[in-house]
């Protein structure tokens, strides 16, 4: 084990990796619904079929996390996913842009094909940070890989989105470059034997039982972890509400109010900047608060948010130029609750998995959150369809007042007693 030092540097070139899978996913979430409007009309259809992109991520992406936990290879656990999964993600996210000028069938087959690749590497990746980061340091370290996602989702909307008025495939071009960047520097940086990883033989319960990773999720039904089944669920809701804006988002900007699609792109862009301006003190007041009550002031604020944005046209016959302005004052605002969810979100679940279920506990991690990446595009956008598009924020408010009450019962349940939940981890 580590001396409880961290390697700022190395939690830096690990960001780098965030970065580029923060910038590629902000983009394509931002886009491919208008991208899919040139075949599909429906917000709904359009919404399903970002959901169902999601399917082989929440399959995959739990069993790739476990699995990197326990293969022993002279590169370590971690490096050989990237080697597949990284170079595979960029070949095809550059892909996308061609394939649709083509038709649906080929545009949906890239498409497949650079999420199966991102599925390979994801939770490896991010498992990389608890790698290398004692469990009281992880917030604070989760602080500077968010800044660095952060940065990621401001290129994205910001710069990216230029790009894409100039020609559409250009911003492709540019992500993918940037993702076969930032694997050369993981290859080159990280610890091929990370201080704070362990790979298990023995200790992994359910999950070596009978070599089945459904049995280990099984576990999560035994009553002495509902405390991490009801954390797990909280981030399941909450997740309903931030992917399914985030999807929607520009389809609400363009179709309802007006907006350019590059206009639209970069409005949302000033919830990742402030996001980033306070990933940092997130993570610290995380530290010195504990990460389940900072996480719980975001879920009272950010709803709060997302009700007054439907209000705003209600004031535009008396500021013309309110919808726009307004609109970013309120996601800027929104970003800074984004913060104190989202730093404190990872640390906490991989708290639950020790040393040596940081892998499985990612993979349940992305298995809870990616989940409601298939079902809140389409069923916002079912929502934005019958009841019209301010539904959208609407519904989000809602699942993210859900998430608080399961994660107060969570956080209450598992101190009073939590198998997994270090001692050292507030």
């Amino acid at each position: 084990m580590g001396t409880n030092r961290i390697s700022y540097g190395k939690i830096a070139v690990i960001g780098c990796g965030f970065f580029a899978l923060t910038l590629i996913w902000t983009f394509y979430n931002a886009y491919m619904p208008l991208i899919l409007g040139d075949f599909i009309e429906s917000r709904a259809i359009r919404g399903g079929i970002m959901g169902l992109d999601n399917v082989l991520a929440v399959l995959l992406i739990p069993i790739i996390g476990a699995w990197s936990d326990r293969v022993k290879t002279p590169l370590g656990n971690r490096l050989p996913f990237l080697i597949v999964g990284m170079p595979l993600a960029a070949l095809f996210f550059i892909l996308i842009p061609y394939s649709a000028k083509s038709t649906l069938w080929l545009l949906l087959l890239v498409d497949i094909l650079f999420l199966l690749a991102m599925t390979i590497y994801r939770a490896p990746v991010i498992a990389l940070m608890p790698d290398h980061t004692p469990p009281e340091k992880r917030s604070s370290a989760n602080g500077i890989i968010n800044v660095m996602g952060g940065i990621g989702a401001i290129i994205a909307l910001f710069g990216l989105s230029q790009l894409y008025r100039l020609n559409s495939a250009y911003p492709f071009l540019v992500a993918g470059g940037l993702l076969l960047l930032s694997f050369m520097l993981l290859y080159l940086i990280v610890d091929r034997k990370p201080p704070y990883a362990e790979t298990s033989s023995e200790d992994m319960a359910g999950v070596k039982k009978d070599g089945s990773y459904i049995h280990g999720l099984k576990t999560l039904f035994v009553p002495s972890f509902r405390g991490e089944l009801f954390i797990l669920l909280a981030i399941f809701f909450y997740f309903i509400g931030y992917a399914g804006v985030e999807a929607q988002f520009t389809v609400y900007a363009v179709e309802y109010l007006g907006m350019a699609e590059s206009t639209a792109g970069v409005t949302l862009g000033f919830f990742s900047l402030s996001f980033v301006l306070f990933a940092i003190p997130a993570g610290l007041l995380g530290n010195k608060w504990g990460k389940t009550p900072a996480m719980l002031i975001g879920l009272v604020g950010l709803p709060l948010i997302f009700i007054c944005i439907p209000l705003i046209p209600l004031i535009t016959s008396i500021w013309p130029m309110a919808d726009t302005v307004l609109l970013q004052i309120l996601l800027l605002t929104g970003g800074l609750f984004w913060a104190f969810i989202n730093v404190q979100a990872y640390p906490l679940v991989a708290d639950l998995g020790g040393t040596k279920k940081i892998g499985y506990f990612t993979g349940l991690y992305y298995l809870f959150s990616m989940a409601s990446s298939i079902v809140a595009p389409g069923f916002l956008g079912l929502l934005m369809d019958i009841f019209s598009h301010p539904a959208l924020f609407y519904g989000a408010a809602v699942s993210f007042i859900i998430a608080f009450g399961f994660l107060k019962a969570g956080s209450y349940l598992t101190r009073s007693g939590s198998r997994y939940v270090s001692s050292q981890a507030k």
